[in-house]
């Protein structure tokens, strides 16, 4: 049996062609541009595909505005996030006192370095944290952890990260209280999260 004719495919197809409409018109209705609309019906029929085994019997429609729902509060996050980005990074470049493009370049890389230096899970809890803007908690529910469990995986996360760039050694005293010197503030805080 070839790939397209595979019940599941069948099932897709046929909730795809009955619902495109009505999941574009509910897109075009909440965002300032078509191209726009046109991402959202994208995503929310590639989410709705990989989690077909989910969809209800019946009525597909509340189902797929749901998914589109939450791909629309996806994209109004990240834009938010761009925007306040976007902010501090003017500020930043407004000040008298900008720092040297080059200085920040090697520092960029100097984080990155040692972020490849860690394991795969301790850079995806502290990227999720410092680089994608979510608390520890929100991180834990990303990873499908305890709360409890990324915090104390953080700060010993942080503590290597830390060692790998250089700034403290192993099992100095401010590392392990989460004050590291020379490590972008975003790593080295969890308060106020």
């Amino acid at each position: 049996m070839s790939r397209l004719a595979e019940p599941s495919a069948v099932r897709f197809r046929a909730l795809y062609d009955a619902n495109f409409q009505a999941v574009l018109g509910y897109a075009l209705r909440r965002v300032d541009q078509p191209a726009d609309a046109a991402d959202v019906v994208s995503e929310t029929f590639l989410v709705a595909w990989r989690r077909l085994e989910d969809a209800p019997a019946g009525d597909f429609r509340p189902w797929l505005f749901g998914i589109a729902r939450n791909v629309l509060l996806n994209q109004h996050r990240s834009t938010r996030r761009r925007a306040r980005l976007g902010e501090r990074l003017r500020t930043l470049l407004a000040g008298s006192d900008a720092p040297d493009p080059a200085d920040v370049v090697a520092e960029q890389d100097r984080v990155r370095r040692a972020l490849a230096l860690l394991s795969e899970a301790d850079r995806e809890l502290l990227t999720l944290i410092a680089w994608d803007d979510l608390s520890p908690s929100e991180a834990a529910a990303v990873l499908g952890i305890a709360a409890g469990t990324a915090r104390m995986r953080l700060a010993r996360a942080r503590s290597r990260f830390a060692e790998a760039l250089g700034d403290a050694a192993p099992g100095d005293a401010a590392s392990s209280a989460g004050h590291v010197r020379g490590v972008p503030h975003d790593f080295a805080t969890e308060e106020g999260r």
